[in-house]
């Protein structure tokens, strides 16, 4: 039961005493390549939120030193037989084992603060209604400190061609932290390759029949170099439309 648990201010969940099951059964997915500078805050953040969790990371074979940053702090590496964050997940996707719950889907940069995770949790386990939780940036507390100008009209941009074009409302569709219900994920062959495996999975998520809840998150600018560039937008783009026939 959670009478040891509360909310504070801006989604931070506070545990005064024993942690249910809840805080066990997870898995932790981080897609990273050449992320040796990001992937150890990543990870170490994250076990202070998750300290039991298990911490899974796909590899897409890093010239530096980022598997064995990641080895060292816990986390099981496999090494990507692909190329791009959709093939990376998906190959994550098949080390899901049967005690896992949830499975929470963050980036290898640094980026997404895992204070949120709790509470994005907790929402899961009150409503089985919901079969994903995602953070969103776009909120009061954004600032554009974290994201480039361009990527942040990008990101809006993409933002509404999303909602127009496959009725799905949300305020940050292609956000890279989320929490999903493991047993939707299991059932899913991603046919995306690249980052438009957000989008796919939000209508995976749809067609299975439950809701999607977004809650408000800050967001830093992320260590290292970014993978991003505007030629994804394309990439995200057609996905939509593939999506939304």
């Amino acid at each position: 039961m959670f009478a040891y648990i509360r909310f504070e201010s801006f989604g931070v969940l506070v545990m005064d005493g024993k942690v249910d099951r809840l805080f066990h059964s997870n898995l932790v997915l981080i897609a990273a390549l050449n992320e040796e500078t990001g992937i150890g805050l990543t990870i170490s953040e994250f076990k202070q939120y998750l300290p039991d969790s298990v911490f899974l990371v796909v590899d897409g074979n890093s010239s530096d030193n980022t598997a064995h940053v990641a080895a060292s702090l816990g986390a099981k590496v496999v090494y990507q037989t692909g190329r791009g964050k959709g093939n990376a997940l998906s190959q994550g996707l098949q080390h899901i084992g049967s005690t896992i719950d949830y499975v929470i889907l963050t980036d290898a940069d640094y980026t997404y603060p895992a204070v949120f995770v709790p509470k994005m949790l907790q929402i899961l386990y009150d409503d089985p209604r919901i079969g994903m939780v995602c953070g969103n940036r776009f909120n009061s507390h954004f600032g554009l400190k974290g994201m480039a100008d361009l990527f942040y009209f990008g990101n809006r941009a993409l933002a509404f061609a999303h909602n127009m074009l496959n009725g799905i409302n949300l305020r940050d569709p292609l956000t890279g932290l989320r929490v999903v219900r493991s047993e939707i994920l299991k059932k899913w062959k991603p046919k995306s390759e690249s980052f438009d495996i957000e989008v796919e999975l939000n209508h995976v998520v749809e067609r299975q029949g439950y809701h999607i809840m977004e809650i408000p998150i800050s967001y830093r600018s992320r260590i290292g170099e970014k993978k991003l560039k505007p030629k994804h937008g394309f990439e995200i783009f057609r996905r939509m439309l593939t999506e939304s026939i």
